[in-house]
């Protein structure tokens, strides 16, 4: 008796997963042993000593600033977070019931319209547009908080840092230091992260060389998704279903059996913990005893979960897990953790959509025809 071997086809990708899709000196990403660089500066040396603004100096520039480079930095964005109060006006007339982030990529689309350099391509008009773009998002997102309250929008203080100014803006009042660098610290760790979906779509957009504002819509309308920036808020929700650390091994052997997927676990690139994960935990901690979240003790239900699915799964945390815990401590809406990750991750989408624009080349897959053969067509009246 003989055997033929038979080979088979290597399976095929699906979601582009471990496709090299373009070439990129923003962001370096090792999932195997968990490594995140902004233009080779390590994430934990960026978390414990840099702040938002200087990030996204980086980002644009690819180098850190010099001290009077940053403070000039520091304050050009400061100067351009003011918007069309027509914007303002429509963010406070929208219906009852429509959801934050659809509003905010409405509101976005719309500042197009009142930019100067709407239509200007140059380097330099692409520069200004993302900085407008960076300091604006924080005032449509205050102001969407605020408008679902029925309370005006709070003007943006020019004298304040980017996260100390968006907490005032969202408050009304300013916050402590230790509430504030919480912030900028969760900006800087959600800053870039490569081609991930919500920039790939911004790419794909400016590679049509649409204008920036067009390209940070679609970027916008990607992170409405609850498979990306709403993922956080899935976290929240599930750790108030499950209400007390006791609950959480018969919760997940419930939705384990169920084959359910349980929120902010597991990560496309990252096979270890994320390496954005432990400074957001530990920030949240630092909040946890000055901070009302509700009836839900995020930290000990949060704690107990991942030992728990460590156990079950052997999987690690991503960077929704605690930013989850960490957003609610900073007194933000479940609904409106999306818009707080878009608050940050504009500083990226920006910075790939400028250097798609310098060396452009149309985005064009192709896709793996699955449909019927070739078919004769055969006219109506003589179909059964």
């Amino acid at each position: 008796m003989t055997t033929t071997n038979v080979e088979t086809e290597p399976k095929k990708p699906t979601g582009l997963a471990g496709v090299i899709a373009g070439k990129s000196s923003v962001g370096f990403i090792d999932g195997k042993v968990g490594i995140l660089r902004y233009f080779g500066y390590d994430i934990h040396e960026l978390a414990e000593h840099s702040s938002f603004e200087e990030t996204v100096y980086l980002l644009w520039n690819g180098d850190l600033p010099s001290p009077p480079d940053l403070a000039d930095f520091t304050t050009s964005l400061a100067s351009q977070r003011p918007v069309a109060p027509q914007i303002l006006d429509f963010i406070a007339a929208a219906p009852a019931g429509v959801t934050p982030m659809g509003l905010l990529r409405t509101a976005v689309s719309a500042l197009g319209q009142y930019d100067p350099d709407a239509e200007e391509m140059s380097i330099a008009a692409n520069r200004r547009k993302a900085g407008r773009l960076t300091a604006q998002l924080a005032t449509l997102v205050a102001a969407i908080h605020r408008a679902r309250d029925n309370l005006q929008a709070v003007a943006p203080d020019p004298a304040l840092g980017h996260a100390a100014n968006f907490l005032y803006m969202l408050r009304g009042e300013r916050a402590d230091s230790t509430t504030t660098r919480a912030l900028d610290v969760a900006l800087v760790l959600h800053a870039d992260h490569g081609f991930n979906a919500s920039t790939f779509s911004a790419k794909v957009t400016a590679a049509t060389l649409s204008d920036l504002h067009s390209a940070v819509t679609s970027a916008t309308g990607t992170l409405k998704g609850p498979l990306h920036g709403g993922a956080n808020q899935r976290v929240r929700e599930m750790l108030d279903d499950i209400g007390t650390p006791e609950r959480v091994e018969e919760w997940v052997d419930a939705k384990l059996e169920a084959k359910q997927k349980i929120m902010g676990f597991g990560h496309r690139v990252y096979k270890v913990e994320d390496p954005r994960a432990r400074h957001l935990r530990d920030h949240a901690r630092a909040l946890q005893g000055d901070q009302d979240a509700g009836a839900t003790d995020l930290i000990a239900v949060s704690q107990r979960l991942v030992e728990v699915m460590a156990e079950r799964k052997g999987l690690a945390v991503n960077v929704d897990f605690w930013s989850a815990s960490l957003y609610s401590y900073l007194g933000v809406a479940p609904d409106l953790f999306p818009m707080v990750f878009a608050l940050s991750r504009i500083s990226g989408w920006t910075t790939h959509v400028m250097e798609q624009y310098a060396d452009n080349k149309l985005i064009r897959p192709r896709a793996e025809y699955i449909g019927p053969d070739a078919r004769a067509y055969v006219p109506v009246a003589d179909r059964d």
